[in-house]
């Protein structure tokens, strides 16, 4: 393995900057504030790399080339196809010139599918950044940390950069290396709720340059869990099992009415605050329809309609 080490190199080309490149022949570059660089990796018979700022390595950036925006000591490691090492690349030296300070109104809006969501029922939220200008955005960095209520599903491929989930802080982390004046980019986060109530979620961001509004900056979103789920037939015969319309996860809803209609829209049973102990007395076999209200945590009346069958020779 250590001769093979020693059978390829790496070394640092500077390709190109956004502005105002300066190279000399010790590989120290500067470049305008909130401009970039791109460093390429000139290695023979390599399949994979590592880059590093200040002898620290730089998280995902293992591509041959790098996109530099920050100042600092710039190196790269070289793998070839049975994983040995080159050794670690000269370095380059990148500083950022002085100037007028760059601006980037940096804007995040975060919102839940619009859809009713019931316990453990998959929903998806919608993470959207824009830059409302002057200038380019550059180290775009998005972050979201999940509350205890819901369970981390998937992240959909974010139409620009890139995004992961951290299982121990519960944080979802999207970073953009550049976002232009006017554009935007989208992040699907897929998710499960654990407890009903209202769910409320905070997405930010930040990049590089000089932000003129911050107050943009954070987008909370509140999503009512429904904890109810309701079943469509019950067997009020005595035994012990199913014998009352027993409505699961009502139990979170203090405040609720049902109404129990026939097939010919005559109320049958009526409750404010139902607790599952309609049992169908004096009525007929059939099918019947149920009104029910709940009022939510944020003290709205969410509306639920269906029917229900009654049976009572059901034995099991």
């Amino acid at each position: 393995m250590s001769n093979r080490k020693k059978s390829f190199v790496s070394s640092l080309l500077l390709l190109s900057a956004t502005a105002g490149l300066a190279q000399s022949t010790d590989q120290t570059v500067t470049i305008p504030q909130g401009s970039s660089i791109r460093l390429q990796a000139n290695s023979v018979n390599a399949t994979s790399y590592q880059w590093f700022r200040n002898g620290d390595v730089i998280d995902q950036a293992t591509q041959s080339s790098y996109t530099v925006f920050l100042a600092g000591k710039y190196t790269v490691v070289s793998y070839n196809t049975e994983g040995c090492s080159s050794d670690i690349s000269p370095p380059v030296i990148v500083t950022v010139g002085t100037g007028t300070p760059r601006s980037a109104d940096v804007m995040v809006t975060k919102h839940s599918e619009f859809r009713a969501v019931t316990l453990k029922d998959a929903f998806e939220y919608t993470i959207q950044v824009k830059n409302n200008g002057v200038d380019a955005a550059t180290m775009v960095k998005v972050q979201d940390v999940l509350p205890a209520e819901l369970t981390f599903q998937e992240l959909a491929t974010p139409t620009l950069g890139l995004a992961h989930y951290n299982t121990v802080s519960r944080t979802v982390f999207w970073e953009m290396p550049k976002l232009d004046n006017g554009q935007t980019a989208d992040l699907k986060i897929k998710v499960i709720a654990t407890q009903p109530g209202v769910i409320r979620n905070t997405a930010t961001v930040i990049a590089n340059e000089t932000d003129p509004n911050p107050n943009n900056n954070s987008s909370s979103d509140s999503k009512s869990i429904t904890g109810i789920i309701i079943p469509n037939v019950f067997t009020p015969n005595g035994d012990g099992r199913n014998d009352t319309f027993e409505i699961p996860g009502l139990e979170y809803y203090e405040a609720n009415e049902i109404t129990i209609v026939n097939r010919w829209g005559s109320t049958v049973y009526y409750k404010k605050g139902y607790k599952n102990e309609w049992n169908g007395s004096d009525l007929n076999e059939g099918t019947y329809f149920y009104l029910l209200k709940v009022k939510s945590a944020n003290d709205k009346w969410e509306v639920y309609k269906g029917y229900i069958t009654l049976i009572r020779a059901f034995k099991k």
